[in-house]
C-alpha cells in the first residue's frame, strides 16, 4: 500500500522559511491529487495546499503568496514551502494523497505529520 513520509518540519523565527518534503512509495504518484494539510491543538484540520496532477494547485487564503505547493514525480515527492512563516502557522504538517478518481475532498493515504513551529 502507499507510504507517505514528511520530512523537514522544525523551528523557526517569525518571517522565516521552512521546506517540507514527502516522499511516496508503493503507488502511482504521477496519478495522485497530493495535499498538505495542518492541524494547530485544539483546533480542526485545515487543508494548507494542493496539487492536482495536472500541476493545477489550490491554497488556503491565510497562505497565499507565502506558500508554494510543488511535485516532482519522477522523485514521488511533493513539497511545500513555507516563507515569511507567521506563529499562526505553527501546527502538524501532513502529507496526504487521494487517488484518480476518488472524491473530491477525500484523501486515501496520509504520512505521519511533521511539527513545525514558528516562534514570534
Amino acid at each position: 500500500q502507499v507510504q507517505l513520509v514528511e520530512s523537514g518540519g522544525g523551528l523557526v523565527q517569525a518571517g522565516g522559511s521552512l521546506r517540507l518534503s514527502c516522499a511516496a512509495s508503493g503507488g502511482t504518484f504521477s496519478t495522485y491529487k497530493m495535499g498538505w494539510f495542518r492541524q494547530a491543538p485544539g483546533k480542526e484540520r485545515e487543508l494548507v495546499a494542493r496539487i492536482r496532477s495536472d500541476g493545477s494547485t489550490y491554497y488556503l487564503d491565510s497562505v497565499k503568496g507565502r506558500f508554494t505547493i510543488s511535485r516532482d514525480n519522477a522523485k514521488n515527492t511533493v513539497y511545500l514551502q513555507m516563507n515569511n512563516l507567521k506563529p499562526e502557522d505553527t501546527a502538524v504538517y501532513y502529507c496526504a494523497a487521494s487517488r484518480y478518481g476518488s472524491p473530491a475532498f477525500k484523501y486515501d493515504f496520509w504520512g505521519q505529520g511533521t511539527q513545525v513551529i514558528v516562534s514570534s
